[in-house]
């Protein structure tokens, strides 16, 4: 008969056997459950971590029969942009892989250029219990008293897209928006001369989204302090019909000798489009974002560079972020920067978002 080796069954029944208690109080410590002194809690950890035991989370999960529920607040896909396509689809794909661990996510979803939209969706929110919340702040006010009350129900919460700094949450994850401006900013300078008139134009019906401000904050320090030659002006097109945005370029083209365009969002296709129908040549455009229809005329030469954040990483990191959290305990780094991709024509052919 061989010889049985010397390793031994690493569990719950080897820690209490080692520890010399209970098993349920094993799990209590494992579930950071109350009723175990701080000697007999240290005792096992220690024994714990000796072993290197690793719960059967899935075990775990199944036996307690709980469901964990996490929210999702992000923008409505709409007319204007397709952009929030890509965080849905990374959050259905993490949904889909912790589906198993008894995790349901409930979508909601706000309209991005009515307040009003994002109040009822987080008044809905707070009504019921969730176990976590991802989140898109674009209303600033508005999300910093919606964390406070997730706050104050213990419930953490996941900032996606753009970080509010100053509000509690979990963590972030995007990119960071004044670098975004800056590079963008110092991409343009490759394609304009030194004393070359630049056009920020921000398409939006609101006026206070935080990630454009901070982006336009980056853009313009840039050429404050390394082109100064340079003139920046800004045009802010509230009316989002194409012929309202089409008229406001035209008048700003005819007011000032405009060399470059920048878009500081995923709406850079709109001027796209008026560059087409005018037949507008002599003017180079930046934007954002891998949509179809800005790689469309990435592909033309109509747009020279695109600026890509990995919006489908976002939503899929947010969620496992909460997942990681709320399960397993693990406490994520509080700022999760994402890539600052460029895109072109010869290259977005191999780019994935």
């Amino acid at each position: 008969m061989k010889k049985k080796g010397n390793k031994e069954l690493v569990g719950v029944k080897e820690i209490a056997r080692r520890a010399n208690v209970a098993i349920a109080t094993v799990d209590r410590v494992l579930h950071n459950r109350k009723g175990v002194s701080e000697k007999t809690k240290a005792k096992i950890t220690a024994i714990i971590e000796e072993l290197n035991y690793k719960p059967n989370i899935l075990a775990r999960r199944l036996a307690s029969k709980e469901i964990l529920r996490f929210a999702v607040m992000i923008p409505s896909v709409s007319e204007e942009t397709d952009y929030w396509d890509a965080p849905l689809e990374g959050i259905k794909q993490a949904e889909s892989e912790i589906a198993t661990y008894g995790i349901e996510i409930d979508k909601y979803f706000f309209d991005q250029n009515d307040r009003s939209s994002f109040l009822k969706a987080s008044d809905e929110i707070l009504k019921k219990k969730y176990h976590g919340i991802l989140l898109a702040p674009m209303f600033a006010q508005e999300s910093e008293s919606f964390v406070r009350e997730c706050t104050k129900a213990g419930i953490p919460c996941v900032f996606i897209n753009s970080d509010l700094p100053d509000t509690a949450s979990l963590c972030y994850i995007g990119p960071d928006l004044y670098h975004a401006g800056a590079l963008a900013a110092h991409l343009c300078g490759y394609l304009i001369g030194e004393k070359a008139n630049v056009l920020i134009v921000n398409i939006s019906e609101i006026d206070n989204h935080r990630h454009f401000l901070r982006k336009e904050q980056g853009f313009k320090e840039y050429f404050e302090e390394y082109r100064k030659e340079n003139n920046v002006i800004k045009l802010d097109i509230r009316d989002t019909a194409e012929q309202a945005i089409s008229r406001e370029l035209k008048k700003a083209l005819e007011s000032n000798k405009i060399d470059l365009i920048f878009v500081a969002n995923s709406r850079v296709f709109y001027v796209a489009e008026f560059f087409e129908k005018y037949k507008i040549k002599n003017v180079k455009l930046v934007g954002f974002e891998f949509l179809k229809k800005n790689v469309a005329y990435l592909e033309q030469g109509v747009i020279d560079f695109l600026i890509c954040q990995k919006p489908i990483e976002q939503g899929y990191k947010g969620v496992m972020a909460l997942y990681q959290y709320c399960v397993h305990d693990i406490k994520v780094k509080d700022v999760h920067y994402m890539p600052i991709d460029i895109i072109t024509k010869g290259n977005y052919q191999f780019y994935s978002n």
